[in-house]
């Protein structure tokens, strides 16, 4: 079996990921997903450096970098292509489309009828301030982002003005989401197949839970309910593995802020004696072997 992963040589849990399918005895290759040459009407049809990718089992999205519009969109129909190929991706290029976009993500959970905050998402200045002003207390994020990085609470008018006059300058699309009291802890759950593998509260001295951002992590043992919460909310997205992010409000319920189809283990592992790499490799290694035996 030949199971490649498309990620940084650097990254922590792309040596996770390595070391668990090495101690399976498959050999474990790592290719930068910038570096795609791929043809049309003659072989090979997807190369990276010296890799034939298509001659590959399945293959494990660990990033995908910040570019432009043209260079995102034609790493994704890769994948796709790879995927029409007879390659096993994981995540595969659909759920990558659909929890890469906050939007996307909130409209889906809720379809499925599951909690999520109010939203609103628009590329007008005058109806973010319209929403502002019917929200009143709001976080404000980027369409496109992760580890909370450019997350900014708005609680008062006059600074929605200014923040929302300097997004309206980058062209930035207005993503504004009802912020939820919730005393500065959240749940992430890890979703493998279906199986929630291990979770864990992470607590933050502010409003921000992300363990990027420096949030004490501990482990949960997670009741049925939120067990039950976290599976279909990654089958929403398509998921063969996610984290998925829940809110306890003050009023008691719970919300599903995000899906993450690229998520981090790095600060969970350290709550679990789970190994959570071996978890995602056995599940990668179970579907190629369906795919191999249809």
């Amino acid at each position: 079996m030949r199971i490649g992963i498309l990620g940084s040589r650097r990254s922590w849990h792309v040596e996770a990921l390595r070391r668990a399918l090495e101690m399976r005895g498959i050999p474990a290759e790592c290719f930068p997903i910038t570096r795609f040459v791929v043809r049309i009407s003659h072989q090979p049809r997807v190369r990276i450096e010296d890799q034939i990718l298509e001659n590959y089992d399945a293959i494990i999205v660990r990033s995908i970098p910040a570019g432009s519009l043209e260079q995102i969109i034609f790493r994704v129909d890769v994948l796709h292509r790879l995927e029409d190929l007879g390659v096993r991706v994981v995540n595969s290029a659909r759920t990558i489309e659909r929890t890469v976009d906050k939007y996307y993500t909130s409209a889906l959970l809720e379809d499925a009828g599951i909690s999520t905050p109010r939203t609103v998402v628009t590329e007008c200045f005058d109806q973010a301030m319209e929403a502002f002003k019917e929200l009143r207390d709001v976080v404000v994020k980027p369409l496109f982002g992760s580890e909370g990085r450019g997350m900014v609470r708005v609680c008062d008018e006059d600074a929605a003005y200014r923040v929302f006059r300097a997004l309206e300058l980058g062209r930035y699309v207005f993503y504004l989401q009802e912020f939820i009291p919730h005393a500065n802890w959240d749940i992430r759950a890890f979703v493998v197949g279906n199986e929630v593998v291990a979770a864990m509260v992470r607590r933050a001295e502010g409003w921000k839970t992300n363990v990027a951002g420096g949030a004490s992590v501990e482990p949960m043992e997670l009741s049925e309910e939120l067990r039950e919460l976290s599976l279909r909310a990654s089958r929403v997205l398509e998921a063969e593995y996610a984290g998925v992010d829940i809110l306890k409000a003050e009023d008691g319920g719970y919300y599903v802020t995000e899906v993450n189809g690229i998520p981090g283990w790095k600060g969970l592992q350290s709550t679990t004696s789970v190994d959570i790499a071996g978890k995602i490799v056995e599940h990668v290694v179970d579907l190629a072997n369906s795919r191999l035996n249809r």
